[in-house]
């Protein structure tokens, strides 16, 4: 797996001269005791022996060694770079972590934390394959009908705990340079169509069957009213227990509500998943302080997203769907 020696330009030379004397590719190399095809093939091409000119360095680890890392992350992306260390220091060559790094880098990969996706079993798989191809030749003017709901938890330090600050070497404490610990979440209900969104509701406590048939009362219908979502809308929420429960289902019913029937572990599907991160970047940037301040400035926030994101959301639903079904049932990018 190491890198072989360079031949002298003697000996290449020589190479070519029983080359050319008629002597077969085996015959030379038993009488030299040395490979000579590329050396051959590369006079046939170039007429020279010798190699050519290089910028920096040459690569440590040779084309077998690279395309033994390549197959060793393929089937195993979770091999760490001193996994890889180890594997080719067995084989011969002996490498930093960062020669390996480098190389997977030309390779096209990079390293990246893990994305996280529901618990998809068969029957998950099946549904979404089964909910991908039923609406996958549907006009877009049948998901303009669709009014999309959530649940989301809002964190106060949620995305600014994440951040950098520049700061002295003693100044780790300053106030500038601190947030708080923790700080606490609300939870938050909320809709929105291809025409904008509707009312963003905060949870308060527990929610359960009755509390969540209260907030649809209180604003699932004023939100299609002030959407003008005309007759022959559809709601769309996901199978939690709550909302699958018989007296929910019963609700609506007597509301006259068309549910859209959805398949289990979907969130990639729905795209009201997209306006939680918008939301949770636009709050980010406003520092919310306590928990009343983080419900204001989300309802402030939530009002403000251009109706143009939501039309494009859904404007461009068939994607998630062929996504899907090229994943083959499998979670997406979305």
């Amino acid at each position: 797996m190491a890198k072989t020696k360079d031949l002298s330009k003697d000996v290449r030379d020589k190479i070519v001269d029983l080359h050319k004397a008629g002597m077969g590719y085996k015959t030379i190399a038993k009488q030299l005791c040395e490979k000579v095809g590329a050396i051959i093939r590369k006079w046939k091409k170039h007429k020279r022996t010798v190699n050519f000119p290089r910028l920096g360095a040459p690569c440590k680890i040779s084309p077998r060694g690279v395309a033994m890392i390549m197959r060793t992350v393929r089937n195993q992306p979770r091999t760490t770079r001193e996994d890889l260390v180890n594997d080719l220091k067995a084989a011969g060559t002996i490498v930093t972590k960062k020669t390996i790094g480098n190389t997977l880098r030309r390779e096209g990969l990079k390293s990246c934390s893990y994305r996280k996706v529901p618990l998809l079993k068969k029957v998950h798989i099946h549904a979404r394959l089964k909910f991908a191809n039923k609406h996958l030749n549907d006009s877009e003017d049948n998901w303009v009908k669709v009014l999309w709901s959530d649940e989301t938890k809002m964190e106060l330090f949620g995305i600014n705990s994440t951040c950098r600050v520049w700061r002295r070497r003693n100044a780790a404490y300053d106030p500038k340079n601190t947030v708080k610990h923790g700080g606490g979440n609300i939870m938050l209900w909320g809709c929105f169509s291809a025409k904008g969104t509707g009312q963003l509701h905060r949870i308060k406590g527990m929610m359960d069957r009755a509390m969540y048939r209260q907030i649809l009362g209180e604003n699932l219908l004023p939100s299609a009213r002030a959407l003008k979502m005309g007759r022959g809308w559809v709601f769309q929420h996901d199978n939690d227990p709550k909302h699958t429960a018989k007296a929910t289902k019963e609700w609506l019913e007597k509301k006259h509500i068309k549910v859209l029937e959805w398949p289990i572990q979907s969130p990639d599907l729905n795209p009201i998943e997209n306006l939680w991160r918008e939301l949770k970047v636009r709050v980010a940037k406003r520092q919310p302080r306590n928990l009343d301040d983080l419900e204001k400035i989300c309802k402030e926030e939530w009002d403000k997203i251009p109706p143009e994101m939501c039309a494009n959301l859904v404007a461009n639903y068939k994607k998630r769907l062929t996504s899907v079904i090229a994943n083959t049932g499998f979670a997406t990018k979305y």
